[in-house]
């Protein structure tokens, strides 16, 4: 079982107007009301591709209800802690007109340090019962760069392997508990160590140096021109082929369901790396954000060109 981690889920609303007007009435073409937070775009792709996944995180309300319910046609399993406030929602409005994208990000409840340990209570329970757990995105209010720190811990504890997938405060304290894979990008490098990371060499480098202070895997994302990966196992470059994207916006969340699954699965680090990639191309593919179909996926994936460093 996966089990996938969202501390702070949303109800993701897109909106599709002609032409949006700041101060004006604006008409709403098209919307569209999906389960959103990083995790829950972890948890469907990693569902789709067959794997038996439970979600876990804080939901709250009416829209924590709705979050758990939208999960069900994906046959993801929901273990949430339910709070009595409502969960937030997150607004993207797509004007067609002028291809401008603006968003609204609620800040959504509070949790108390009380209402967090008993999910770590709830989560110990569930991490027993997982092959790999997969945690991502940002915390909401009244948690502290520790959050995940002591999650990375309690998975560690109990013998499972576990993806870090967050940035900032929540990265630069997670890590510090050794989780066993992190994909940060090359900002996310360069706030880790401190190096300009200008040229590859010096991106391999910086992630060689973390990886020596205890993640296993250090895999970092390169945007279109794919990703590389430093491990025990060796160093490798995926590069992935062209394609004509649809939607990048929740590829880098396919990307780490494509890891969870090859951890899973018990594949090297080179074969999930390709599944990983492959994943995160086909999701590209697609409107829907961590969505993809198999068929895209089964086609890119001997196209994926993995190279050892």
């Amino acid at each position: 079982m996966i089990l996938t981690v969202t501390l702070n889920a949303a109800i993701d609303k897109r909106y599709v107007v002609d032409g949006f007007q700041v101060g004006e009435v604006n008409r709403v073409k098209e919307c569209a009301y999906t389960p959103g937070g990083k995790g829950l775009n972890v948890s469907k792709p990693a569902s789709i591709a067959g794997a038996d996944v439970t979600a876990t995180g804080f939901v709250g309300g009416h829209a924590g209800n709705y979050i758990v319910d939208s999960l069900k046609p994906f046959g993801i399993k929901s273990e949430f802690y339910h709070m009595e406030a409502e969960s937030r929602s997150c607004i993207n409005i797509w004007d067609e007109v002028n291809h401008v994208q603006t968003e609204f990000l609620e800040p959504g409840f509070t949790v108390s340090e009380e209402d967090f340990q008993k999910f770590e209570d709830k989560f110990s329970e569930l991490v027993k019962k997982a092959d790999v757990v997969a945690m991502s995105g940002s915390v909401p209010k009244g948690l502290d760069g520790t959050a995940y720190q002591r999650l990375v811990k309690i998975c560690k504890e109990a013998g499972k392997p576990v993806i870090l997938d967050t940035s900032g405060k929540l990265l630069e304290m997670g890590i510090q508990a050794c989780p066993t894979m992190i994909k940060p990008n090359i900002d996310e490098i360069r706030m880790l160590t401190g190096k300009s990371c200008d040229h590859m060499e010096d991106m391999i480098e910086a992630a060689k140096e973390i990886h020596k202070k205890g993640v296993d895997i250090v895999a970092v994302s390169l945007g279109g021109d794919g990703s590389f990966v430093v491990c025990d196992e060796g160093i490798f470059r995926a590069e992935v082929p062209k394609i004509d994207a649809v939607n990048t916006v929740g590829c880098g969340d396919s990307m780490i369901a494509g890891y969870a699954l090859g951890i899973s699965e018990g594949l090297s680090v080179k074969e999930t790396l390709r599944k990983a990639s492959a994943i995160s191309a086909a999701a590209a593919l697609r409107e829907e954000t961590g969505f993809f179909v198999q068929e895209d996926m089964e086609r890119i994936l001997p196209q994926i060109k993995i190279t050892e460093l």
